[in-house]
């Protein structure tokens, strides 16, 4: 079963592991070193910042990050995301990773969307829809979003998290379930 708790600066060391390895730091191109996690990520895990950084645990054990972000609160964001397709009031985003490689390409990360999207539609009632943009190269992840259920709306030019991705991104939604 996967279950969230919300990141904490205990869980710093954890992450910053994670961002160094190399099937992490391939799309999220971030510095591992502590002190750009803890510039980076605790202003979300000190409640400083509107974003939730989610560890995800499988029974119990670490294994992903989620960050969830409800699109109003990011407006240069948004509106990037709205010159490609329509974000509605409500919307969120999500982000993602699987932190040990031996547990990527085994079906966790659509477990995991899925089950950040369940905990989403409980946790924020406004919410409407997640949008998800992905770099059109990283195919494992757009069809992981694909297998937790949504669906690509559009594609187009967004700036890349990595340098050497080329700006093409495709464009991820599924909406609140009506049931």
């Amino acid at each position: 079963m996967i279950a969230f708790r919300r990141l904490t600066e205990a869980d710093f060391p954890l992450l910053g592991d994670w961002l160094a390895r190399p099937h992490v730091a391939r799309w999220w191109h971030h510095d591992p070193s502590p002190a750009a996690v803890a510039r980076d990520f605790g202003p979300a895990a000190r409640d400083e910042e509107p974003s939730h950084d989610l560890l995800a645990l499988l029974d119990g054990e670490p294994v992903g990050l989620v960050q969830r972000v409800r699109l109003a609160d990011y407006p240069d964001y948004r509106a990037a995301l709205a010159a490609l397709v329509e974000v509605p009031a409500g919307a969120h985003t999500v982000d993602y990773l699987i932190g040990p490689a031996e547990r990527t390409g085994q079906g966790l990360g659509p477990r995991m969307i899925a089950a950040a999207l369940a905990e989403l539609w409980t946790a924020d009632r406004d919410a409407s829809c997640v949008i998800v943009p992905v770099v059109a190269a990283n195919r494992r992840s757009w069809r992981a979003l694909e297998r937790a259920g949504l669906r690509r709306v559009g594609s187009g030019p967004l700036e890349p998290d990595h340098p050497q991705d080329d700006p093409l991104h495709h464009l991820y939604r599924i909406d609140r379930p009506t049931t």
